[in-house]
């Protein structure tokens, strides 16, 4: 795709989702952490500050904004089974997130851990989940929508292949 905004094209969320559709998400959120340990490891200061278009965070933001959304679908997921009558998602605002002082200096391997081990937490509860616990929903008052778990493993896939795209662009990779 030619978007720079969407590498992948916009979410776009199903009526329902199969089991193999939901262990390919869990796979692939169990994968991306070593992808994005591959493609970000080893690069420059100037690598980093790279961006995919203009007025985009870069690479370093993007790292650091991939771990700290995969914690928060970690802790929706937590919240959403451990205090069902909750309705409302928690949310952050990205933006302000990504200004703040670790975003914008600290080193990306800091997030790569925190991101590998997230991660491992988020796949070992997902794959517990019940199809009664998967339908537990919570409303999304940004998208305005509601999302069960199985539409909350497809954001997460999504997001973390979304931003992989941005990277690979900004690096010349794609």
């Amino acid at each position: 795709m030619s978007d720079r905004k969407f590498p992948i094209g916009p979410f776009l969320k199903q009526d329902n989702y199969s089991k193999e559709e939901l262990e390919n998400f869990i796979q692939n959120i169990e994968a991306a952490p070593e992808k994005y340990r591959q493609l970000v490891e080893n690069l420059s200061e100037e690598e980093l500050a790279k961006t995919y278009r203009d007025d985009s965070w870069n690479v370093r933001q993007l790292v650091h904004h991939v771990s700290d959304i995969q914690y928060l679908h970690y802790l929706r997921l937590k919240k959403a089974l451990t205090e069902p009558e909750n309705k409302e998602t928690l949310l952050i605002d990205m933006n302000a997130w990504a200004a703040t002082p670790d975003s914008l200096s600290a080193p990306v391997s800091d997030s790569l851990l925190a991101f590998e081990g997230v991660t491992k937490r988020y796949v070992f509860l997902a794959r517990t989940l019940s199809e009664e616990r998967l339908s537990i929903s919570y409303y999304h008052p940004v998208r305005q929508i509601w999302f069960n778990q199985k539409d909350a493993l497809a954001i997460s896939n999504w997001h973390i292949h979304h931003h992989l795209g941005h990277l690979q662009w900004a690096l010349g990779k794609a």
